[in-house]
This record gives structure tokens, C-alpha cells and sequence, in this order.
């Protein structure tokens, strides 16, 4: 089918010609709104006239960046990766991808399952809600997706075929070598120019050579590190969850990227909602959870991903017999070891380019109080540094989190 871009008129018409969607309204009489709030595509709610809660979710790539809008040329390539990510990891844990009623490359057009009984992590967060079952959830999420598209799992073959399904995901990885590694830590257009001017945080930060060089190790990491297929962008406002469930969604910057990338993204916007909570809520109780949080998910990850492991005797690295078990175990800590140092790695990363970089996070950046703000976003760089500077010698998790109650 020939490309168009939709609005909430034509997009009734094209979902009553996908068979999937139409057995799930019935004969239901439809309408469409738009509900994006995001900064690359156009997000449509459609639902039953006479049933409300009878809706799906329709989210569709356009040929710009939505945000900027025409005059930003990007390509709407970008929903192609999204749509093979999210089938990837619905294959590989279906309990935490929304279910898929119909995807198309050809029309960059996904519908998905409505999830009107959950809300974004950042906002519970925020708003200091607890969710028990988070660490389980997400650490079970990571350890099988990383896992099982990696070659300690896979043969030589199938890895080297999911690297050419993901990895032309040129644009988005660029905005990523930019926006995250590069433009926040130096005089660049994209920045949150009000907040630079004479702000001594900002002077510090572009003249901080040691640090911007550790950055760019990192940098290097993430564009020559092909360990396995990565969501790209998991912050916690990529995750959609309740009591009971938790749901990963919006990967368009997935490829098959560094181990650590995924679980530094979500350690740096938990830190940040801590940090959000130690200047202007003081919620102690909240931000010990945080920290709970933060241990729990690292510990889960590791303990779950070398116990998958260990149950898989050949794979495109290890075959069986190559070694005695005493030093496998050996090589497998060890390399967990890494994966944890390069998570805190890109954990500070991350951090440091949302206090200046063109994409702020609400818990900070929406701090209303001027001396609040800043305050918060010292303590950002400051266990930003820490992380960036520290990574590469880490021995325990709970060292990483010494490194955030310490923060001033």
C-alpha cells in the first residue's frame, strides 16, 4: 500500500479495511482523536461511539519530526524499526509489549492495545506512587530481551541476521550520538538556551575536559558495540504500568546496540525522579523505594540473565565442553561485572545531557522554583560526573548507589 499520511477522519477509513482491528470493534460505530504528547509521531485514541472503553491505540510515523514539524526532515523509516521491535520482544516476553492488532511498513502505522488502566512511570513516580512489582517486572524484561538477541544465546547466523534487520535505524541512532553524547555538553542550537545563559553549571560542564572525554568512550561504546537488540530509549516514560502489570512501549530507536544502554537509560530517569524527591517533596520513605528500585532491578538482571545462561549449552560465543564449568562461571561474572560498569556508565550519560540537551525530563526541568531547579540539577551533574568518571571500576551495586546518597 502506497504511504499517506492519516488524520482522525481517514484513519476510520483505512482501520475498516484491517480485518484484525474490525473483529475487535464489531459493527461499533468509531471515532479518533489525537493524543500524542511525544516529540516524533502522531498518536490517535480510537474508540466505540457507544462504548468508550472499547479502543485501541493507532500511532503513525510522518516524513518530519512532529515536535519541530515539516521543516525538520526525518524519516518515517523509523516506525519500520519499531514495528519489528515490538513483534521481537513480544516474541521474547509477551506479558510486558502491549498486544499488536496490525503493523505496516509500507503506511509507518501500528495499532495496538488501549492501556487505559495504566499510566506513565514518570508520573507515578512523581507523584510518589509504589509499584511492587516494577524490579520483578522490568529486570525479567531486560534479562530476556538482552539475552535472547545476543549471541551468548543465538547462532552466528541469526545474529548476524537481526543486525541487518535493525541496524540501517541510521537517524534515530544519530539523533542519539548527538543529542545524548554530544550537543548537551558544549554551545549548540538544540540546547535549552535560557537555562546555558551565564549559568555556571553550564560553563563548568562544557569546560570539563576529563569528563567529556570519558563521554567519549562511551559514545564509541554505542556506536560499535553490537551486543543485542536494545529498546534505544527506555526511560520511564517508555514504560506503562499498574499494580498488577507493566508494559515497555515506544521502541523506534531500537538496534542491536551495547548491553548496558537499555539499563543505564532507566537507572538515570529513576536517579533523576530521586533527585526530584530529595529537593522538593523531602519524601525520605519515597526515595529510599528509589533506591530500593535501583538495587533490586541491577541485582534481579544480573542473577536472572546468568541463570538464562546457564541453562544455554551452545551459542554463536560458547559451545558446550569448550570449557570446565569453575571457569565459565568465572568468564560469566566477569562479564557481568561489565555490564553493570557500562550500565552506570550510560546512566550518567544520560543524566547529564537532560539538564542542558534539547529533551529536558519533567522532574527536573519542570521544577517551577529557580533555586530548586538548580539545585536538583547540580545534584544531576554531580552523580552524573560521579558515574561517567567511576564506571569503568565499579565492583557492586552497592557502590552505585553510595555514589547517589552522597550527592550534595
Amino acid at each position: 500500500m502506497e504511504y499517506r499520511e492519516l488524520d482522525v477522519v481517514s484513519i476510520i477509513e483505512y482501520l475498516r479495511s484491517v480485518k484484525e482491528v474490525m473483529d475487535y470493534f464489531g459493527s461499533d460505530e468509531l471515532s479518533a482523536k489525537e493524543v500524542g504528547d511525544g516529540n516524533l509521531n502522531y498518536v490517535y485514541l480510537v474508540s466505540s461511539v457507544s462504548d468508550a472503553k472499547k479502543a485501541l491505540i493507532v500511532k503513525q510515523a510522518v516524513p518530519y519530526l512532529r515536535c519541530v514539524g515539516e521543516e525538520f526532515a526525518l524519516s518515517r523509516e523509523r516506525m519500520t524499526f519499531e514495528i519489528r521491535a515490538l513483534e521481537e520482544f513480544k516474541k521474547i516476553t509477551p506479558s510486558f509489549v502491549p498486544n499488536l492488532y496490525h503493523c505496516s511498513e509500507d503506511m509507518s502505522i501500528v495499532v495496538m492495545q488501549y492501556l487505559d488502566s495504566h499510566l506513565i512511570l514518570r508520573e507515578g513516580l512523581t507523584a510518589a506512587q509504589k509499584y511492587p512489582n516494577l524490579s520483578e517486572h522490568i529486570s525479567t524484561y531486560l534479562a530476556q530481551t538482552l539475552f535472547k538477541t545476543s549471541s551468548l544465546y543465538l547462532d552466528s547466523t541469526s545474529k548476524r541476521e537481526l543486525i541487518d534487520r535493525f541496524n540501517s535505524n541510521t537517524e534515530l541512532c544519530k539523533l542519539t550520538e548527538d543529542f545524548v553524547f554530544t550537543s548537551a555538553f558544549m554551545d549548540d542550537e538544540t540546547n535549552d538556551s535560557e537555562n546555558v545563559k551565564e549559568n555556571p553549571l553550564a560553563k563548568n560542564l562544557f569546560e570539563d575536559m576529563e569528563f567529556k572525554e570519558k563521554i567519549l568512550g562511551l559514545k564509541y561504546k554505542f556506536m560499535t558495540q553490537s551486543d543485542a537488540l536494545i529498546h534505544g530509549d527506555l526511560h520511564t516514560g517508555s514504560i506503562m504500568l499498574n499494580q498488577d502489570e507493566t508494559f515497555v512501549i515506544d521502541p523506534e530507536f531500537a538496534f542491536v546496540g551495547p548491553f548496558g544502554f537499555d539499563i543505564g537509560a532507566l537507572v538515570a530517569n529513576l536517579v533523576n525522579n530521586y533527585i526530584h524527591h530529595s529537593v522538593v517533596t523531602k519524601d525520605e520513605d519515597f526515595k529510599e523505594y528509589l533506591l530500593d528500585s535501583v538495587k533490586e532491578i541491577l541485582e534481579l538482571f544480573e542473577s536472572k540473565f546468568l541463570d538464562l545462561w546457564n541453562r544455554q549449552k551452545d551459542s554463536a560465543l560458547l559451545r558446550d565442553g569448550y570449557i570446565d564449568d569453575e571457569t565459565a562461571l568465572k568468564y560469566k561474572q566477569k562479564f557481568l561485572k561489565n555490564i553493570l560498569r557500562d550500565s552506570v556508565g550510560f546512566a550518567g550519560c544520560k543524566m547529564a545531557r537532560r539538564v542542558f540537551g534539547v529533551a529536558g525530563v519533567a522532574e527536573i526541568r519542570g521544577i517551577e522554583n529557580k533555586e530548586l531547579r538548580n539545585e536538583a540539577e547540580a545534584m544531576v551533574l554531580g552523580i552524573a560526573r560521579e558515574f561517567v568518571m567511576k564506571y569503568k571500576n565499579l565492583e557492586s551495586v552497592d557502590e552505585v548507589l553510595g555514589m547517589i546518597k552522597n550527592a550534595r
